[in-house]
């Protein structure tokens, strides 16, 4: 496709009855669903104990997805918010629940039901404003902070994402985040242009995960990108944090402690001379001697 299909119309309106049909009946778009899915479910790292889980597939479209999960034994709901996509998944008679409905506006599901989930291709959507009434950082926060209540405690999410710059990235990082998620990006051949893929990996709850997973380079093998990433993609390393604390201490400028020491580093990093950190760094100075 010549150009990105978000920049062209709202998801509702570019996946009509026509575009639908054209997408699944495409072998080379249907092999990499297939793929991406399989990466997406390798990223979640279920327990292998045998018990089917219950998936949640967002922007699960005409349920090419789906379908890598039900083979892999896993029950599964998908969410889409074209009715186009979902009627020609019906005709496929797929093997999931379907819902028809906008992930911008949250999701209505319980709390703490769903094991896991992906998300192919769908959630750099969220970022452009379709309507006036759309406001990314608000649909954003819906969506994120929906997906952590409907969550298992200890429960994975993996999106791979597109994002068409690194303020995208950042948005949607961000978004999780202050949602509660722990996570960060993982990059899959980093030092390609056509093959490189990028994973959003969230996990949720007190239960989780210290270390993330690698992405994978030509071999199959895992790699790490910190050779590759750039100044600007430092904001998108892995953050351990959880639920943000209600009260946080800040000096008159605004500033913490630990956004000066990050800084500092920052600055270490290109080069320039910094003084070395302190009792005293971030320290609040009184108001008269």
């Amino acid at each position: 496709m010549a150009s990105r299909p978000e920049l062209v119309a709202p998801p509702e309106i570019f996946y009509d009855d026509a575009e639908a049909r054209k997408y699944t009946s495409s072998s080379r778009i249907v092999e990499i669903q297939a793929s991406l899915s399989e990466r997406a479910l390798e990223l979640l790292a279920l327990p292998d104990d045998g018990i089917p889980k219950l998936l949640l597939d967002i922007g699960c479209g005409s349920g090419l997805s789906g379908e890598t999960l039900s083979e892999n034994g896993h029950h599964w709901i998908g969410l889409d918010i074209s009715p186009s996509m979902l009627n020609v998944a019906v005709e496929r008679e797929v093997e999931g629940d379907l819902l028809l409905g906008d992930m911008g506006q949250g999701l209505g599901l319980r709390p703490g039901v769903i094991d896991g989930v992906i998300s192919i291709s769908a959630v750099q959507w969220l970022c452009n404003a379709d309507k006036s009434s759309h406001n990314p950082i608000l649909r954003l926060k819906a969506f994120f902070t929906s997906l952590y209540r409907c969550l298992a405690n200890g429960a994975r999410a993996v999106f791979q994402i597109y994002p068409e710059n690194i303020n995208q990235r950042e948005l949607i990082l961000k978004a999780a985040m202050r949602a509660g998620f722990a996570g960060g990006i993982v990059v899959d051949f980093p030092h390609s242009t056509k093959k490189r893929k990028e994973f959003l990996v969230l996990t949720c709850g007190q239960r989780a995960v210290n270390s993330m997973p690698e992405g994978k380079d030509d071999d199959g093998e895992s790699c790490s990108d910190d050779d590759s990433e750039d100044e600007e993609n430092q904001t998108v390393r892995v953050s351990d944090r959880h639920r943000p604390q209600k009260k946080q201490k800040w000096n008159k400028s605004g500033k913490g402690k630990e956004w000066i020491k990050r800084k500092k580093e920052q600055m270490r990093r290109r080069g320039n001379a910094v003084p070395p950190d302190t009792k005293y760094t971030g320290r609040k100075r009184k108001d008269r001697f």
